[in-house]
């Protein structure tokens, strides 16, 4: 098999309201291969879905109550602590859900936790050990 990933599915309790989350909130655009049935938000290199959590459990063939701890996260990692804290700021003054403020942390980087409205936990991080391409011209939150 070789190591790829082209898509992120994430379960959603209400489509529209997560849409208009990362829509409106992280100011993320969907691709025209959006339905009324799934919204897909081309990111850079693979694409994050948002699924019915009822038809998602549905398609694999498992419960959906979707209860408890998901053990995993979603991290956006930018270039510098000053760019954290100026993201979680922003997201914070939107109504965004701060889970951990940002913070060093133990692995020798500077992170926080956010969560979508799912409480699927996204992480925003600088990682110093982790280099990122070049800054584009404009970012979507401010």
């Amino acid at each position: 098999m070789e190591q790829r990933l082209t898509l992120i599915t994430l379960g959603v309790t209400n489509l529209q309201r997560s849409k208009a989350f990362y829509q409106n909130v992280f100011g993320w655009q969907p691709t025209p291969m959006s339905t009324e049935g799934v919204v897909f938000f081309q990111l850079n290199g693979i694409k994050l879905a948002l699924f019915p959590q009822e038809s998602l459990a549905d398609d694999a063939g498992v419960p959906a109550d979707g209860k408890g701890f998901r053990r995993f996260s979603l991290a956006h990692n930018v270039r510098s602590e000053q760019e954290v804290d100026n993201l979680v700021a922003a997201l914070e003054a939107k109504g965004v859900k701060v889970l951990k403020q940002p913070e060093k942390v133990f692995w020798g980087g500077y992170s926080s936790y956010i969560a979508d409205p799912d409480d699927n936990l996204w992480e925003i991080a600088y990682n110093p050990f982790l280099p990122l391409e070049e800054k584009p011209e404009s970012s979507s939150i401010h």
